[in-house]
This record gives C-alpha cells, sequence and structure tokens, in this order.
C-alpha cells in the first residue's frame, strides 16, 4: 500500500490535486496519534501556512481522508481507516492523552449485529473510551 499513492487518486477522484501543501499536511497526520488543531499549526509552521492546514483539514475531512474525533468540546484528527487499520480510543479526560484501544474482532461484530438488527446500513463509527489513564489514576 502506498499512501500517497492512494491520497492521490482519492484527490483526483475528487476533481482536486495532490498539492505540496497537501502533502506536507498529510505528512504532519502520517503514523502520529490524534493531533488537535494546535499542534497541526504548531508542527506546520515554516512549511505551510495556518490557513492552509485548515483548508486542507476540512477537504480531508470531507473526502474522508481524516476523521475528525471529538472530545468534550475539544476535537483531533487522525488518517482514515483507509490509511490506518480501524480502531478505537482511550483518552484521559486528566492529561488528554490518547492511547489506541486494541483490536477486539468481537466489538466490531457486536456494532455490525445492533446496526443490522435496527436496519440500519453504517458506513463507519467511532468509539472513544474516556477515563484516566494509568499515570492520572
Amino acid at each position: 500500500m502506498d499512501p500517497y499513492k492512494d491520497l492521490k487518486a482519492l484527490l483526483t477522484k475528487n476533481r482536486a490535486s495532490l498539492t505540496k501543501p497537501r502533502q506536507k499536511v498529510f505528512d504532519l497526520l502520517m503514523g502520529q496519534s490524534p493531533q488537535t488543531m494546535q499542534v497541526l499549526v504548531k508542527r506546520a509552521e515554516g512549511k505551510v501556512d495556518r490557513a492552509t492546514v485548515y483548508r486542507t483539514l476540512e477537504l480531508f475531512e470531507r473526502l474522508g481522508i481524516v476523521n475528525r474525533l471529538n472530545i468534550g468540546w475539544k476535537y483531533k484528527y487522525e488518517l482514515s481507516d483507509i490509511f490506518l487499520e480501524h480502531h478505537h480510543h482511550f483518552y484521559c479526560s486528566n492529561c488528554g492523552k490518547s492511547y489506541d484501544l486494541p483490536a477486539n474482532p468481537m466489538l466490531e461484530t457486536m456494532v455490525d449485529s445492533v446496526a443490522a438488527k435496527e436496519g440500519f446500513s453504517p458506513r463507519g463509527h467511532q468509539l472513544e473510551i474516556y477515563g484516566h489513564c494509568p499515570n492520572c489514576r
């Protein structure tokens, strides 16, 4: 799997192009845990201007390239299941750190089963578990 090839194909399919700024924003997300807009803008300093980061993330979210994870009144961004293996998160409500929840096929089966029982055809889902991490307990 070549993430840049997939990114370019997805953008092209939606009449957009893979510009250098868009690739840089993508690179800031690649291999990272979910990040706030503030962190992304800071990491982009000197590479991509603030407005471009915002516009790019808006485009990426609309095209399904990134997921926006709502955490209380804040949110973080991470690459979508197109670029990462599907997973869920633990969030520490004390220190704000996020942890990937280990894959659990039983949980996924349960989500699919509940959706099917209700006649719902899901296109995706997110699950975040809030609490305190081992360091904050």
